[in-house]
């Protein structure tokens, strides 16, 4: 039976948009108001509190492995030791703080100067009379604003009333300054103050005026802008950073150059002064010994083992390089510190493979700078130096294996020649074997002044990964107006529908169709709208009002609850007195006498009777007397004046015990005579709030509506329903949403999800439907 209910009233619902448009459009006055003072407290703060921002943009290609093409084959042959760009990397790098941080101390943006304004203060960037350094920027203290004189005739600046020489260090409460005049002048003769502030809270701020990002996916091209209140601040900005980005990049891709030229110099001093050595050692010996003349088998021997012994020393070399690689691969601390030299390493892949690590290492470091360890893109680094040590650490090992069986047989080689020795004179052997060490440490040193040419070769052959399309260049200018009337109107928005939200909650009564049906699984079956009318009665002959029509239509859905002319009985209640009942009564009972049913109406409220009052009928005898015992049926039973079909039975005389004279046994014999002459009963039931009435006369009856008043009955009765019917049922039980009234300044609609605006005018014409 509810299923049907619900059929039936299916075309009174709607959508959420209609739910939203009928809750706050009645209250558009008040959103029209909020908007127009939201716009113009937008306008009033664009115009007094918001300065004319300028944007300057930039352009750089920068060389991706990727993407980007390298430079041209010679200059990438000398520069063996270049590293290589990832276009994601480097955009986190251009927009880090460290970076920042660098362009604020070179543009001395740590200390700038203002001057009063009619509205705001005026930044003096470009003609400010005063430029202002720091000896230590990052030791300085914040300021706040702090109003200065300049005498230059006196070289003097004053300040909170002391005076500071001018191009001089000079101690302040904030740090070590110098003040240096510019010799530029304002436009105004208004007062002019400095600020100093921490590098790194201007470089935080400026960030968020930063943008970078690439052209598209398959460009190493990156786009540069940044917003500020001065287009020259801002070009300088874009350029300086530039320029950081750059210095940043070569000192990354030298810094394997230096460690490698650091390594080798110092092997060049070890071998140099064991070089010198020995040739003061054989100078002595002929000295002391007298000339000696090495024959030819001595310098046959001599040659032969020392192109064993050059041989065997770049083994050496290439075993101790390897070592040191092997010891910073397998160190816990992987980067920061210094990076191993390959210098005579001839397997170009893992020369390769320790580039690519540094690279790696060195792009991690920076990256987690700014964006933390736990950055998709630093994970992803992470993940590739992981996966690149044990392949550098299997290259080594493989390498070092050859190179220990190829020493092992150079050394075989010299320890035959060496037991020739035994043929040579012993002054000859001596000289021998010493002019043997000479050739070695000579060939060593040779051998690493090669490597140190081709190291600074590479080093001054460094060339910068990124090439300037376009400088900086400022455009505008501009105010954020779109943006701040947009969250103007945004906030007028919110504003309004908290405040009707807000209110409407606090409500206790019931406002909204959608509160019932959250509360209770009860049906509704259909909604009658407030009217304010001269009488009682909204339906007649003729009358084609909204509320009439209403009417009709609760008319017609009552056999969807089981009311007919089998089943005619229906009861009509509500929770607490004032909810209109007894109206639903009389304007149902004559809605259904208008078909050319036979229908009457009993006033069952014994205890607060009003229907006899609404169908102007005397009271002068009626049920409560009939249950007395006092009258007879025939003499209860009264015609209206509203339609010869509508009969009522008034409470009559009001009783001390109604509800004794309802437990009556005369009350269903009542009953059972009223079904034999009429078509309809409807029964006017006291509330169930107050009295159990309801419920013994819900158990002659077939069916039952239950009114809900908007803005009187209380929330919590509704939640109650449910409750209560399963310990005294209610049979088929319907509700009735009655009094809706219109909401809002203009009185439009009768709320959201009523399912009806204005149906009829007075005249009977149709206006339109939300069914």
């Amino acid at each position: 039976m509810k299923a049907n209910v619900k059929k039936a009233v299916e075309n009174e619902e709607v959508n959420l948009f209609s739910q939203i448009w009928y809750k706050y459009f009645p209250y558009w006055p008040l959103f029209l108001i909020l908007l127009a003072l939201s716009i113009a407290g937008a306008w009033a703060y664009l115009r007094y509190k918001t300065k004319p921002h300028y944007i300057a943009k930039a352009s750089i290609l920068i060389k991706d492995e990727k993407k980007g093409q390298g430079d041209e084959k010679m200059i990438e042959s000398l520069n063996q030791l270049a590293t290589k760009k990832i276009i994601e990397n480097e955009t986190e790098v251009i927009k880090s703080r460290e970076l920042m941080v660098q362009v604020v101390k070179r543009l001395h943006l740590y200390a700038s100067v203002f001057q009063d304004g009619k509205t705001m203060p005026v930044s003096l960037y470009t003609n400010s009379p005063l430029k202002i350094q720091a000896q230590y920027p990052d030791s300085i203290a914040t300021s706040g604003k702090v109003y200065f004189t300049l005498d230059t005739s006196k070289r003097v600046i004053n300040f909170n009333n002391n005076s500071y020489a001018l191009f001089e260090w000079v101690q302040t409460p904030w740090g070590k300054l110098k003040f240096i005049p510019t010799g530029k002048q304002p436009a105004s003769n208004n007062p002019m103050y400095f600020a100093v502030s921490h590098p790194d809270n201007i470089a935080s701020t400026y960030i968020w005026s930063l943008g970078v990002s690439p052209v598209s996916k398959l460009s190493s091209v990156i786009n540069l802008e940044f917003v500020d209140d001065d287009p020259t601040r801002a070009e300088d900005i874009l350029n300086e950073l530039i320029s950081a980005y750059n210095d940043a990049s070569l000192n990354d891709k030298n810094t394997l150059a230096a460690n490698t030229l650091v390594w080798v110099d110092e092997r060049l001093n070890n071998v140099k002064q064991y070089l010198d050595s020995i040739e003061k050692r054989i100078q002595h010996y002929k000295s002391s010994q007298g000339a000696i003349d090495i024959g030819s088998q001595g310098t046959l021997y001599l040659e032969t083992v020392s192109d064993l012994n050059q041989k065997l020393g770049d083994v050496n070399v290439q075993v101790e390089v390897l070592d040191k690689v092997e010891k910073y691969v397998l160190s816990k601390e992987k980067s920061g510190g210094i990076v191993p030299s390959t210098v005579g390493v001839t397997d170009p892949l893992l020369t390769q493979l320790l580039n690519k690590l540094y690279e790696k290492e060195t792009e991690y470091e920076k990256l987690i700078k700014t964006t933390g360890e736990k950055n998709y893109l630093a994970v992803t680094l992470k993940d590739e130096i992981d996966k690149l040590r044990p392949s550098i650490l299997e290259n080594i090992r493989s390498q070092k294996t050859s190179l220990y069986s190829s020493r092992d047989n150079l050394n075989v080689l010299g320890n035959r020649y060496s037991s020739l020795l035994s043929s040579i004179p012993k002054k000859e052997r001596d000289l021998v074997e010493i002019s043997r060490q000479q050739s070695i440490m000579s060939n060593v040193y040779n051998f690493l002044l090669t490597k140190r040419e081709e190291t600074a070769l590479a080093l001054s052959a460094s060339i910068t990964d990124i090439r300037v399309i376009q400088a900086a260049k400022s455009f505008g200018p501009f105010t954020p107006a779109r943006k701040t009337y947009a969250m103007a109107i945004v906030i007028a928005l919110l504003v309004g529908i908290g405040s009707i939200s807000g209110l409407e909650l606090m409500r206790r009564t019931i406002l909204f169709r959608h509160e019932i049906e959250n509360y209770t699984s009860i049906p509704i079956i259909g909604e009658i709208a407030f009217e304010k009318s001269s009488g009682p009665l909204v339906i007649g002959e003729g009358k084609r009002t909204l509320v009439a029509e209403q009417f009709r239509s609760l008319r017609t859905s009552l056999p969807y609850i089981g009311i007919n002319t089998v089943k005619k009985r229906l009861l009509v209640t509500s929770t607490i007195p004032g909810e209109g009942k007894s109206f639903i009564v009389a304007n149902l009972g004559l809605s259904l006498a208008m078909t050319g049913k036979k229908v009457v109406v009993l006033e069952c409220d014994l205890s607060n009777p009003s229907l006899g009052t609404k169908l102007e009928v005397s009271a002068e005898a009626g049920l409560a007397d009939y249950l007395a015992g006092t009258a007879g049926k025939e003499d209860v039973i009264k015609p209206t004046a509203a339609n010869e079909n509508l009969f009522i039975i008034p409470a009559g005389k009001l009783p001390d015990n109604p509800s004794e004279l309802i437990v009556s046994s005369k009350f269903p014999e009542l009953l059972d005579y009223l079904s034999v002459f009429y078509d309809y009963m409807i029964l006017d039931s006291p509330p169930v709030g107050f009295m159990s009435d309801a419920y013994v006369l819900s158990g002659y009856c077939d069916a039952t509506l239950y009114v809900v008043r908007h803005r009187h009955t209380p929330k919590m009765s509704i939640k109650r329903i449910d409750e209560n019917n399963k310990i005294n049922e209610l049979k088929n039980m319907a509700i009735v949403f009655n009094g809706v009234k219109s909401r809002g300044f203009g009185k439009y609609g009768y709320g959201y999800g009523y399912g009806y605006d204005y149906v009829y005018n007075g005249k009977g014409k149709k206006k339109k439907t939300y069914a």
